[in-house]
């Protein structure tokens, strides 16, 4: 008899919480790496705009459309059975403008087949909160270094380091629970003062840069991969090394190619 699998939820999160067990979460933008990091067990596959860096080569995530996010999303979805699917809504595509965001997380949940959405920022995107769930649309926040404003900030330095923000970011986590979001995510913030948003508030709080205080963690998966050896931020684990090794793998392809080792006699028909 086939193993039932336990799918994640948003309610399977918030027990998570509550007993302090941690969450694992990973960026995903394709069927075939959705699929091993399902199969891993991972809690959260996050469609991160961050498919604007490192599958498109973009500078910041503001380039990515709509439409792409949906294309990614679809993608990771067809792959997946466990885990909690979360969409981020991209750069334009809901600030300012709460229809246009409501509009916009019905497209990425009838598109995509996605479990929620992602939105950047505090009390500035309240309505659009309000008008998502409005909907039924499970809605995870995102507060401190939120690289969609990267204009506004214009660095990539650690937020929230002076006690005004540092107070903006705990009222602002507070009114996105009262407003109804599932869970926080809180970038590039001192470590004290996620810890402090994880103890206040009720739904989890999932950190990247935030030191290990919150309730759980999430990185972008070339990062942790490897596959890049460009970014190197002190919250950053390298797990492979992936980068050496399929240039490596690459490199004996072609030699194998150009010496006709390959294909050798058992290798053709």
């Amino acid at each position: 008899m086939k193993k039932e699998i336990k799918k994640i939820t948003t309610h399977v999160l918030l027990q998570m919480k509550q007993k302090g067990e941690k969450i694992s979460m990973l960026t995903a933008y394709d069927y075939t790496t959705a699929k091993i990091l399902d199969h891993a067990g991972i809690d959260v596959l996050l469609v991160g705009d961050s498919a604007s860096n490192v599958m498109a080569g973009h500078e910041t995530t503001l380039p990515i459309t709509l439409d792409q996010m949906i294309y990614h999303a679809s993608s990771v979805v067809r792959a997946v059975n466990r885990a909690l699917i979360v969409v981020d809504l991209p750069f334009g595509s809901y600030q300012g403008n709460s229809k246009e965001a409501l509009n916009s997380a019905i497209r990425i949940m009838k598109e995509s087949g996605a479990h929620a959405v992602k939105l950047e920022g505090g009390k500035e995107i309240k309505e659009s909160v309000e008008r998502i769930l409005s909907a039924g649309i499970p809605v995870m926040g995102h507060l401190g270094l939120t690289p969609q404003s990267i204009y506004k900030f214009g660095t990539y330095e650690v937020r929230a380091r002076e006690k005004v923000e540092a107070e903006r970011i705990l009222s602002d986590a507070e009114l996105l629970e009262k407003t109804g979001c599932f869970a926080i995510v809180l970038e590039k913030i001192p470590a004290e003062l996620a810890d402090k948003v994880a103890k206040k508030i009720l739904i989890p709080v999932i950190g990247i840069g935030a030191g290990g205080g919150v309730d759980g963690q999430v990185l972008v998966l070339h990062d942790m991969l490897g596959l890049n050896n460009e970014f190197n931020p002190r919250f950053l684990r390298r797990y492979l090394n992936l980068y050496d090794d399929i240039k490596g793998a690459v490199q004996n392809y072609i030699k194998d190619v150009k010496s006709k080792d390959f294909p050798n006699a058992k290798e053709q028909y």
